[in-house]
């Protein structure tokens, strides 16, 4: 009897490996520490649930490989300030909010892994809004997907810009998650 052999339908290329995340994330805390100096009114913000690896690992490399002192850091969730909320037949669970720290009259920066249709930076902006009023508010993301923006939402650092179509994903693997650092166009 002959079986048919199942193929793959997902298919993924590599954007970026472990040493160009690496490369990426040094080149982002210098621009953080450019326009931040020695971030005494800055609070870096991970947006639950895959930007606090991000925010980790930068918050890690600013004190570790660049001596930051005054580093203050955050995690936010947004799950019920999405506007997808209610929509669907799964439930959305919820993550820890961590701001343990005065965001009134400081300079918020939000990180997040992907910024795809902008629609998780406007919940976060409602969101934080619950900690009190930030001076500013600026946006840094690894990968910054072109094309795909819902809301006029783009970032003040990005890692690398994607052009990928509606049908491709952007996937970021993080060491501390994932095993590995590596970003991956997922075709499906």
């Amino acid at each position: 009897m002959f079986t048919k052999p199942v193929w793959n339908t997902m298919s993924q290329k590599v954007l970026l490996n472990a040493t160009e995340v690496n490369i990426i994330l040094h080149r982002l805390a210098c621009q953080l520490i450019e326009n931040h100096n020695d971030f005494s009114n800055t609070v870096l913000v991970g947006i639950q649930p895959r930007g606090k690896y991000l925010a980790n690992r930068l918050a890690t490399m600013l004190k570790e490989d660049y001596k930051i002192k005054n580093l203050q850091l955050g995690h936010l969730d947004i799950t019920f300030y999405r506007d997808d909320f209610r929509r669907g037949d799964t439930t959305l669970e919820a993550n820890t909010t961590e701001i343990n720290v005065q965001v009134e009259d400081k300079n918020i920066v939000f990180i997040d892994d992907v910024l795809y249709t902008g629609r998780s930076i406007r919940a976060a902006l409602t969101a934080i809004q619950s900690f009190g009023r930030p001076k500013e508010i600026e946006l840094l993301t690894l990968i910054d997907r072109r094309f795909s923006r819902h809301l006029p939402i783009q970032p003040n650092y990005r890692g690398r810009q994607v052009d990928a179509i509606n049908n491709e994903k952007v996937k970021v693997n993080w060491m501390e998650n994932e095993g590995e650092d590596a970003v991956y166009l997922v075709n499906n």
